[in-house]
């Protein structure tokens, strides 16, 4: 589902990432990890399209995220680590999300409640002005409802209750098949009981790539 093929990354004279090759294949669930600055998150930005990379190329189902970006983004979720800073009201960010991405809003509302987020007492909310986890678990909530093939998360459980993350990791377990679930994390213990394959980067190269 996803190819990665020799890229190359550079920010200037810094190289982010180094003739990078690996794939990412349905029923696989990867925890992405290394240090602060190893490359992981120009590695996730290349696979979503926002860097271009210097050499080489990815491949979404044999699509590029680049030339064909609308298209490839309809079969991504997306999770930050850092909430973006919308200024809509949950009613009408669900409206968006429905509208632009093609998702049911009473699907939304379905995983936010499952995520014990009341979404109903908290319609006309700013979302910029709501708390870290009440916004992830909102984020979270759109991110099943796409029903996507592949969802990335980085740092999901940062913003969660011991009970949300427990919330988060059975939502998971009851929709990993047939797809492939990305986690970008500095915390493997948090995951582990979640993911088949563990890559560990260093300095924008993939120093080890274990399955299990």
């Amino acid at each position: 589902m996803i190819k990665v093929n020799n890229i190359t990354k550079k920010f200037g004279s810094h190289i982010s990432l180094e003739n990078i090759n690996c794939e990412f294949n349905k029923n696989e669930s990867i925890a992405l990890m290394g240090a602060n600055g190893a490359g992981k998150t120009t590695l996730i930005r290349s696979i979503m399209g926002y860097y271009h990379p210097d050499a080489g190329e990815v491949l979404i189902n044999g699509k590029s995220p680049i030339k064909q970006r609308v298209e490839v983004l309809k079969h991504i979720s997306f999770v930050p680590q850092l909430p973006p800073p919308i200024k809509l009201s949950i009613e009408e960010l669900m409206q968006y999300i429905s509208v632009s991405a093609n998702v049911d809003k009473e699907l939304i509302k379905h995983y936010a409640n499952e995520m014990k987020l009341d979404i109903n007492a908290n319609l006309n909310k700013s979302f910029f002005k709501l708390s870290g986890g009440m916004k992830q678990k909102l984020l979270i909530a759109i991110s099943l409802a796409k029903e996507s093939d592949i969802i990335i998360y980085d740092e999901p459980t940062a913003n969660l209750d011991p009970k949300a993350r427990d919330d988060f990791y059975r939502l998971l377990k009851q929709n990993e098949k047939e797809k492939v679930l990305l986690f970008v994390t500095h915390r493997l213990e948090e995951v582990k009981d979640l993911v088949n394959r563990q890559i560990y980067m260093d300095l924008g190269k993939i120093v080890s790539d274990e399955r299990f």
